[in-house]
């Protein structure tokens, strides 16, 4: 369910609740697709009412979970096209009218693409961010700001102290070359074998780029574990054991 997620994003709440009764025929119905989306991604600390955030006792949700949120929403491209938008012309019943994107840092700040502003009694000025720069994306999220220009620069703060202190490091690239260099150096034995070679290979990570923070990475150590005597049959693609790990 895409509109479950954008429409919680949707500045305009008529608009919100207009996809809600599209999608779901009212608000109730739309509540219980939104939680039940938040339940699917794993949210613990979020639970819906509305379908466009206005203050409700029941309605909450954490930094780190609309950080989640972001993530999640932001793999859907159309969306990621709506939130990087810094303006847009638009014609209503023959009028044109310019709508421009409350986010004062798209547009601002470097690698800034997305993602969301928002203002209630109950949570003050907010900022969803989604920055990339080179390899490396982060989300930062800002709530409970007594301004637009407090968001904007705790916000600020935020993402330049995670540039500057983390880098992406390619782990798998590291795993190879320490693998590589172990197979080279060890002996194999393979009983009740008929082939003189093996060829062996690591199987390929969910996630080979991974953060680290800069003053760590020439700590990062990697532990080969290379099985060497092994028995026939062995086919090809076969995955022995769990032969590695890392520690950082």
């Amino acid at each position: 369910m895409i509109y479950s997620m954008v429409s919680c994003y949707v500045h305009g709440n008529d608009a919100a609740v207009a996809l809600a009764e599209f999608v779901a025929g009212d608000v109730q119905g739309f509540s219980v697709l939104m939680n039940d989306k938040a339940k699917e991604l794993g949210l613990e600390n979020t639970h819906f009412i509305t379908p466009h955030g206005l203050d409700e006792n029941e309605h909450y949700t954490t930094a780190y979970e609309l950080a989640k949120i972001a993530d999640y929403a932001l793999n859907i491209q159309k969306f990621t096209q709506i939130v990087g938008t810094t303006s847009k012309t638009v014609s209503v019943d023959g009028t044109v009218k310019g709508l421009n994107n409350t986010n004062e840092l798209l547009g601002s700040l470097n690698g800034v693409y997305g993602v969301k502003t928002g203002f209630t009694n109950g949570a003050n000025r907010c900022l969803v961010t989604a920055v990339k720069r080179g390899d490396m994306d982060i989300i930062s999220v800002v709530l409970g700001a007594d301004t637009k220009k407090d968001r904007g620069r705790d916000s600020i703060k935020i993402i330049e102290y995670a540039f500057s202190k983390f880098e992406m490091v390619d782990m798998a690239k590291i795993l190879h070359t320490e693998f590589d260099k172990i197979i080279q150096n060890t002996e194999f034995e393979i009983s009740k074998g008929i082939e003189n070679e093996i060829k062996l290979g690591l199987s390929s990570n969910e996630i080979d780029l991974y953060p680290v923070e800069k003053k760590n990475i020439k700590d990062i150590t990697t532990k080969v574990e290379i099985q060497n005597k092994l028995k026939a049959p062995i086919n090809e693609g076969e995955k022995l054991r769990r032969n590695y790990n890392q520690n950082r």
